[in-house]
């Protein structure tokens, strides 16, 4: 069998979040690719910021593998499609190995493993742990026997006899090896700030860090007994439903170029450093209909481009209030091009782009002013983890009765919630209520206006496929009107 059709994989797991699953898959992406190799990064759960460095690290893509945003076909027909011809795959999964959204460990890196059959690597934080360290792993691997794991990392070991007894521990009582002890670090270059790491996009030294990362591993991990486990993953040959997915998208793809051609869909992507957040399947979802994609900088731009359809993702606009606020010409094209009836996704940090200002410590920053609602940002989470909203209301892009999986992950607020009378006013209103999450105000998200949708949540595009397809239309009504 060809080594490929194999699928060469890992999952990197935890017994909790922190433990160093970053830290572990950079360095196995960068000490890897140094010998040549390609590797191609995913990540499970909704995390846009360790997605960005993994992507550094293996200059590839990363693609995000969620259960609960992407049904389980869809899951496998995107990592065989990704795959392509990189020699290895690595998957980082989030929080810990059996962490999901309920007891049953629902939507988990766990089950994300048996959903690919992939061998998993378990880093363990053995911070004032020895000999117990056995026990938790001899738990993990009992716990459900269908979960492949494969080894064990320690990670934050004080010296050589806190390594010697873990060590022996765990594979004399579990039976596994122990692959790697990485000791506590004396340099830290993976910062965090309030929602995880510091963007890559933000930090000063992102080729030193993941540098340092390759060098960690080469130094203390058994490179290549972990790359023998990958190659060693159970077969995952590609099925004629894969192929038929294949052929129908290529045909698909080639059909939708064909329709639009005569209307040249441009859709404008605002990405920029204050703009971030997005999964690179959105982007292929809208290209594979026969969007053409135009990246905009609401930083350094000064009047949109000729498009037919926006879409600000998330990001941290807090961070450049300062700059969006200053450049006034550019949001002035925005709202004129809003008036005019532009269809325009926005999600989280684009919501607050879309308001009338932020507030940051008592000072005020203007925003583009679409929605007549002031943002300000805590030092708390207003809104952390997957959410569930039901379409209640028309708007541009989903239909009634519509359910939407997405994920929220934000620190701002609305301060002046006593709004509803300008809403009225405006003929603004919320489309969404939330079944899960916290949304905008009272449960509700969604904020319309004209082909405006704006919201907290954000969304997959493989696990909603009503998005790019009402994105399109949209595009190709106002494109149509505007000739």
């Amino acid at each position: 069998m060809n080594m490929r059709s194999r699928y060469p994989r890992l999952i990197i797991a935890g017994m909790k979040g922190g433990s160093g699953k970053t830290l572990l898959s950079l360095g196995l992406i960068a000490a890897w690719r140094k010998k040549g190799f390609k590797i191609i990064p995913y990540k499970k759960g909704p995390d846009y910021i360790d997605a960005g460095w993994l992507s550094s690290a293996a200059k590839h893509l990363c693609y995000n593998l969620d259960p609960f945003l992407i049904g389980r076909e869809k899951i496998l027909s995107s990592f065989k499609g990704h795959f392509r011809d990189s020699d290895c795959a690595v998957i980082e999964g989030n929080r810990g190995l059996y962490d999901g959204m309920d007891a049953a460990g629902t939507y988990s890196t766990a089950e994300l493993a048996k959903i690919l059959k992939s061998p998993v690597i378990l880093i363990m934080d053995c911070t004032k742990v020895t000999r117990t360290a056995g026990a938790m792993v001899l738990g993990m691997l009992k716990f459900d026997k269908k979960v492949g794991i494969k080894g064990v990392v320690l990670n934050r070991i004080a010296g050589p006899r806190h390594e010697k007894v873990i060590r022996e521990a765990i594979e004399r009582y579990c039976h596994i090896p122990v692959l790697g002890a990485i000791p506590k670090l004396k340099k830290e270059f993976l910062s965090e700030r309030h929602m995880g790491l510091t963007p890559y996009q933000e930090h000063p030294e992102v080729k030193t860090a993941v540098t340092f990362c390759a060098e960690v591993a080469e130094k203390y991990l058994d490179l290549g007994r972990i790359w023998k486990i990958a190659k060693e993953a159970e077969p995952m040959t590609a099925t004629i439903h894969d192929t038929r997915c294949r052929i129908q998208d290529e045909e698909n793809r080639a059909s939708c170029i064909m329709h639009h051609a005569s209307t040249c869909i441009n859709i404008g992507i605002i990405r920029d450093s204050a703009f971030q957040f997005y999964y690179p399947e959105n982007f292929e979802e809208l290209e594979r209909k026969g969007a053409n994609l135009i990246e905009i900088s609401a930083l350094e731009d000064k009047k949109l481009p000729d498009i037919d359809a926006l879409y600000i993702g998330g990001g941290f606009p807090e961070t450049n209030a300062i700059a969006l606020a200053r450049n006034a010409a550019f949001r002035k094209s925005i709202k004129k091009t809003v008036e005019n009836g532009l269809p325009v996704y926005a999600e989280c940090g684009g919501l607050m782009y879309l308001g009338e200002s932020l507030v940051l410590e008592g000072k005020t920053y203007p925003m583009s002013g679409i929605f007549p609602v002031k943002f300000s940002l805590e030092k708390k989470p207003q809104a952390h983890g997957y959410s569930i909203v039901e379409v209640q209301n028309d708007n541009p892009y989903y239909g009634k009765r519509t359910e939407i999986k997405g994920h929220e992950f934000h620190y701002s607020r609305v301060i002046n919630s006593e709004v509803a009378k300008e809403f009225k006013k405006r003929n603004i209103y919320f489309s969404f209520r939330m079944k899960r999450g916290e949304g905008i105000i009272n449960k509700m998200d969604g904020l319309c206006y004209k082909n405006v949708l704006a919201t907290y949540t954000h969304i997959h595009a493989l696990g909603t496929p009503e998005w790019a397809e009402g994105m399109i239309k949209k595009a190709a009504e106002y494109r149509k009107r505007c000739a």
